[in-house]
């Protein structure tokens, strides 16, 4: 999705320049690659009126550059081996299609000099620099040699190309710690190793030659000093193929973690103009070096404290993906709206540049945030990992405004996997100043809702609000060390509450359509199901709690969000007006004596739950608790039996709390929960605090369009809302929480106690095992690798948690695993085990 209230930057420079393709501009392009950057180049395409052809795997049959395209070809199934990284499928796809050119993206093929070659020889124009040039930029070593001799300043380092593991300790120890590994070809951040202590260096070599063999398909690295709290500012440049080159300013990309881009900026904050002017001559400089034509970006690490002193990391013989914000702040000629994509093609097709260094202005500022399908998970030892993660795009939305854009591959559907990188869309947003695209970036990343996958959204809008990045005060190490301050600690308590009124609404009956009977609710209207105030209702089929005589009981539901304690959320009354309590569960807590409770159905909103099994109370809908006969107290009522209830909490089911002596039914006392004294809980949106356990007024006001409406003790919450099977998934201000039914029955059956699972090592996302490094039988001592998972092309060290022996291992190598799919146990000494 591209949008922009202003004048597009999918425009070009000039009116004059662009008004109509050139003459040599070509007819058809395949666009060999997938995603975002797909949609949009295509789109450039449909402007220019070229006819695109998409490339597309199995996973990717339904993706949406597939639709968006003219045509689309399979070029095979799911592993980028066998299609996006198959250069015989392309070429046939190329030849079956007419097409004349082929524009390669980022990532996959995109700085693979074999692929430049072989589109030449088979008479395709290459949207990108010549072979020769991405061979020797994409060579690390070279790179840095040929630049240094062009009078470009280089970080100090290894020399030399194809250095073996001994060469690359030595190198390692004669810089002195600590040190980069980096791989020759290929970037992106994968393969990339910081190494601060010497006893680690074999270790991350071999888990960087992997990652650099699985990435690109060479495993060549270097090695470069480490230079600390470095920034990272890259100066996007443009060449022509008569020797005409431009630089058109730069970016500041020291937002990253796991040395990957997250939030990129133009301009940096830190440049003054000279050092500005200075970087843009060594860009331009080392594009010259090599012979380079088309759009290119050069990196360079600089000092924070001496911006003057910035030295030569790599050249990116393509089109980054962070390139929109020059667009947005760029201007040819004092018009604004380049579209580098479109000089891309004008530049492959022959035209010369109509502009020149002096030409070229900014205005303004940009700022983009790259939307990723991750989870955030705070580690034992205080850092963040950041989880790949997978699924189904259930409901989704794109923000819009003054000065926002959306690049994105996405549509409610998409189907995300693991297979390829996470990166899903980019927010990028534009101002006249720092202050404002910042402002705006955060209110766009608020309105983002993925529902059904899990993204880095929220994180990114926290990020971009923390006090460094306001002041310009940035560093490549900023995000790992705020990360665990961005991660919330808790779920707001009407996350919880708003998951158990739909459960709540999904059992009761549907509001008939002008009072008559029926069950769906009126067309426009809340989707509540309240009845019309003429139509009797059975009080044993609606789950209220509603007793005879007696005082109404509560429904539970025990709910929770993955990687946070379970919690049980109590509610009497109808979802559209009830009392509700949250209270803290600890997983072995039985259910209150004196309940009987049969598994409920998930029932969508507008439905009666199907009717009960006949061994249940006759009326009583499932998920309501059919009280078991008693004893009569005195008071004439049948007394609730003492024995504990058996419940299926994954659904939700009513709770007859016990009465106390001589049968009451008196409820407990607001702000005691089941868990042995007050506790308090926190509005994250309000700040109003209350106890753990304490009953307030609670209603569903409207649930209509996948849009929740909640009031929760007198303040309104909304909710974007998708249901997937039994689970709640729920978005807001950029966060989105999936919230699934708990079983401590189940989960006493599955463990019992923690220790029982103290040494099971499970997957920590979906993926392919790589490695493993131990055996049945094994003694391991605590924080020893164990096995290696990698997905979306990074790898995570599987390590033992304790000193023992592996007592089970259930994966081999290229096995594919599943989130939290058991993988290894390892069993703790005797000793440690009576500790």
């Amino acid at each position: 999705m591209h949008q922009m209230s202003a004048k597009s930057p999918m425009s070009s420079a000039s009116g004059q320049r662009a008004a109509s393709p050139s003459p040599a501009m070509f007819d058809t392009v395949l666009v060999a690659n997938r995603g975002e950057i797909a949609v949009r180049v295509i789109r450039t395409l449909r402007r220019l009126g070229v006819r695109s052809v998409a490339v597309y795997s199995d996973a990717d049959a339904d993706a949406r550059h597939v639709r968006e395209a003219d045509t689309a070809v399979r070029i095979g199934p799911a592993p980028a081996t066998e299609s996006y990284l198959s250069i015989e499928r392309l070429l046939d796809a190329a030849a079956r299609t007419g097409a004349q050119a082929v524009h390669p993206g980022y990532g996959f093929l995109a700085e693979n000099g074999a692929f430049a070659r072989a589109c030449a020889d088979a008479g395709l124009a290459f949207i990108g620099p010549p072979a020769g040039a991405i061979e020797l930029m994409g060579d690390k070593i070279r790179a840095k040699e040929t630049v240094h001799t062009a009078g470009v300043p280089v970080v100090p380092g290894s020399s030399g190309s194809g250095l073996t593991d001994d060469q690359l300790t030595a190198a390692a120890r004669e810089i002195g710690m600590p040190v980069l590994l980096k791989p020759s070809a290929g970037g992106g951040g994968k393969g990339m190793r910081l190494v601060r202590d010497e006893a680690l260096l074999a270790d991350e070599i071999a888990a960087a030659r992997r990652e650099a063999r699985g990435a690109f398909g060479d495993d060549t690295l270097l090695v470069e000093s480490w230079i600390d709290r470095p920034r990272h500012i890259e100066i996007q440049v443009l060449a022509d193929g008569q020797g005409h080159a431009v630089h058109l300013g730069e970016r500041e990309c020291s937002l990253q973690r796991r040395h990957q881009k997250i939030i990129e900026e133009a301009p940096s904050p830190l440049l003054d103009e000279a050092t500005r002017a200075r970087m843009g001559e060594a860009a331009v400089a080392a594009a010259r070096s090599c012979g380079y034509v088309g759009a290119g970006t050069v990196e360079f690490i600089v000092p924070g404290d001496d911006p003057s002193a910035y030295c030569f990391m790599e050249m990116n013989t393509r089109l980054q993906v962070e390139h929109p914000v020059t667009e947005l702040t760029v201007s040819v000629g004092g018009q604004t709206g380049l579209d580098l994509v479109e000089w891309q093609l004008r530049v492959a097709a022959g035209e010369p540049l109509p502009f020149g260094q002096d030409e070229i202005g900014f205005s303004g500022h940009a700022v983009e945030a790259r939307i990723c399908a991750e989870t955030a998970r705070a580690a034992a030892d205080g850092r963040v990992d950041f989880l790949p993660s997978a699924g189904t795009v259930l409901a989704l939305d794109e923000p819009e405004g003054e000065g926002v854009r959306v690049d994105s591959g996405l549509s409610a559907g998409t189907e995300v996997g693991t297979v390829y990188d996470p990166m899903l869309a980019k927010v990028i947003a534009h101002g006249p100043d720092r202050p404002t695209a910042l402002r705006r970036l955060r209110a766009a990343l608020g309105s983002l809702t993925v529902l059904g996958v899990d993204t880095n959204t929220g994180f990114l809008r926290r990020l971009a609000a923390h006090p460094s990045v306001a002041s310009g005060e940035l560093d490549t190490g900023l995000v790992d060390r705020a990360a665990a301050s961005l991660i919330p600690s808790a779920i707001p308590e009407e996350i919880y509450a708003a998951a158990a009124l739909l459960r709540q609404a999904a059992l009761e009956p549907a509001a008939p359509r002008g009072g008559g009977s029926g069950g769906r609710p009126e067309p426009g209207g809340s989707g509540l199901g309240s009845p019309a105030a003429d139509v009797w209702v059975d009080p044993f089929s609606v789950p209220t709690g509603w007793r005879l005589g007696a005082e109404p009981a509560w429904t539970v539901h025990r709910l929770r969000v993955a990687g946070h304690p379970p919690v049980t959320v109590r509610i009497r009354g109808r979802a559209h007006d009830a009392e509700l309590r949250i209270e803290p569960t600890d997983g072995t807590t039985p259910a209150p004596a004196g309940t009987t409770a049969v598994r409920a159905p998930a029932v969508p909103v507008g439905h009666s739950p199907s009717p009960a099994p006949a061994t249940d109370r006759p009326g009583a809908p499932q998920g309501v608790a059919a009280e078991a006969p008693g004893p009569v107290g005195a008071a004439g009522r049948t007394a609730a039996p003492a024995q504990a209830a058996v419940t299926d909490t994954r659904r939700p089911a009513a709770d007859a709390e016990a009465a106390p002596a001589g049968g009451s039914g008196t409820a407990a006392k607001p702000g005691t929960g089941g868990t042995g004294g007050p506790q308090t809980a926190r509005s994250s949106e309000t700040g109003t605090t209350r106890s753990a356990g304490a009953t307030v007024r609670a209603r569903l006001i409207a649930l209509d369009e996948g849009t929740v409406l909640l009031d929760l003790g007198g303040v309104t919450h909304r909710f974007r809302h998708a249901a997937h099977g039994p689970s709640h998934w729920l978005g807001r201000d950029g966060d989105t929480w999936r919230v699934i039914g708990h079983d401590p029955v189940e989960e006493a059956l599955r463990g019992g106690a923690a220790a029982a699972h103290a040494g099971e090592l499970t997957a920590p996302m979906p993926g392919t095992v790589t490695v493993v490094k131990a055996a049945v039988g094994d003694e391991v001592t605590a924080g020893q690798g164990l096995l290696v998972v990698e997905a979306m092309k990074m790898e995570h060290l599987i390590s033992a948690p304790h000193d023992g022996t592996v007592t089970e291992l259930d994966v081999t190598p290229g096995s594919t695993v599943a989130m939290d799919q058991l993988l290894a146990v390892v069993t703790p000494h005797e000793s440690e085990e009576r500790e």
